[in-house]
C-alpha cells in the first residue's frame, strides 16, 4: 500500500491561481502523481462548505485520473474556507468514508479536521491538528483536542490496525526542528504539545519515519514561508507524520519526505506498508 499526505495550504489557490506559489504547488502535485499512490491525504484545503468546485474536480482529474474524492470542509459556526481535509483515492479501493467529530472544544469539530477511510484490513485516517496560536491562546483547547484525538484513534485501533497521517502541528523531539533552543515556548514545540504527542505514541502507535530512519537529524517537513532562506538553510520542522498501530510497524517498508523543490511551507510525506 502506497500513501501520501500533504498540507497543501489552500487547494483552491493551488488549482486555480497563476501565482508563482500556485505554479510551484502544481509542480508538487505532478510529482505526487508519479508515485501511483493508493491514497493521498490533503490537509488545509481551505475550500468552501460546498466543497470542491467543478473546476477543482476537473483539474484534480487531470492529475489523478481514476481516483475518487472524499472531502470535509469547515462549516458554520466555524470560520469559512478554513482548515479542511480531503482524500484522493483509487476508485477501485471503494472504502467506507466517515467524517468523525471527537467532542473537541470551541469550533474544532466543525473545521473539517479529520476524515477516515475504512478498508478491509485497516483504517486510513488523516488529521489537521489545530495550531495553538502565536500567543498560545489556543493551547488549552489544543490539549483537549489532543486527548480526544488519542481516544478516537484508540477506538479505531480496537477494531483493526490504523494508519494516521497529517499535519500534527508538533515537533516531537529536539531533533525534529533546526533550532529547539529558540522555540521552547513556540506553538508546536511547547512542553505540553510534546507531552501529548508522547502520550499518543504510548497509546499504541509508532512514528513510521523514526522506525525507518532512527535518530537521523536535519530531516524536516515544513519550512517557514515568511523566512526567505528557511529552506535553503534547512531551518525547518518535522511536524507531518505517518503513525501506524504498533502491531503493524514491522510492515513498514518506506517512510520519507517527498522533494517539493524550492516551494516552502509543508512538503508531502510518503509511506509504503505491506499489508
Amino acid at each position: 500500500m502506497k500513501l501520501i499526505s500533504w498540507n497543501i495550504d489552500s487547494l483552491n489557490a493551488a488549482l486555480t491561481s497563476d501565482s508563482n506559489r500556485a505554479l510551484l504547488s502544481r509542480d508538487v502535485l505532478k510529482t505526487i502523481s508519479t508515485y501511483d499512490a493508493d491514497v493521498i491525504a490533503i490537509q488545509e484545503t481551505k475550500l468552501s462548505a460546498k466543497g470542491p468546485t467543478k473546476k477543482h474536480v476537473e483539474v484534480l482529474n487531470d492529475f489523478f485520473p481514476d481516483y475518487a474524492l472524499a472531502w470535509r470542509s469547515s462549516e458554520e459556526p466555524a470560520r469559512k474556507s478554513y482548515a479542511g481535509t480531503m482524500f484522493i483515492y483509487k476508485k477501485s479501493l471503494d472504502p467506507t468514508v466517515t467524517y468523525p467529530q471527537i467532542g473537541a472544544p470551541a469550533t474544532m469539530d466543525q473545521e473539517g479536521r479529520i476524515t477516515t477511510l475504512e478498508f478491509e484490513k485497516c483504517f486510513v485516517t488523516q488529521v489537521y491538528t489545530p495550531n495553538s496560536g502565536n500567543k498560545l491562546d489556543r493551547l488549552s483547547d489544543r490539549q483537549v483536542w489532543d486527548q480526544k484525538y488519542i481516544e478516537y484513534l484508540q477506538t479505531l485501533d480496537q477494531q483493526k490496525p490504523v494508519i494516521s497521517s497529517g499535519d500534527f502541528n508538533c515537533a516531537h523531539e529536539e531533533i525534529d526542528l533546526a533550532h529547539p533552543d529558540r522555540n521552547h515556548r513556540s506553538a508546536g514545540f511547547t512542553d505540553e504539545e510534546r507531552t501529548d504527542f508522547t502520550k499518543l505514541l504510548e497509546s499504541g502507535f509508532t512514528d513510521s519515519f523514526r522506525t525507518v530512519h532512527g535518530n537521523v537529524t536535519g530531516a524536516y517537513s515544513w519550512w517557514a514561508q515568511r523566512v526567505k532562506t528557511s529552506k535553503t538553510n534547512n531551518s525547518g520542522w518535522r511536524i507531518d507524520y505517518y503513525l501506524v498501530s504498533d502491531r503493524i510497524k514491522d510492515k513498514i517498508t518506506k517512510s520519507e519526505m517527498i522533494d517539493s523543490g524550492t516551494r516552502q511551507d509543508h512538503t508531502p510525506i510518503y509511506l509504503e506498508i505491506d499489508l
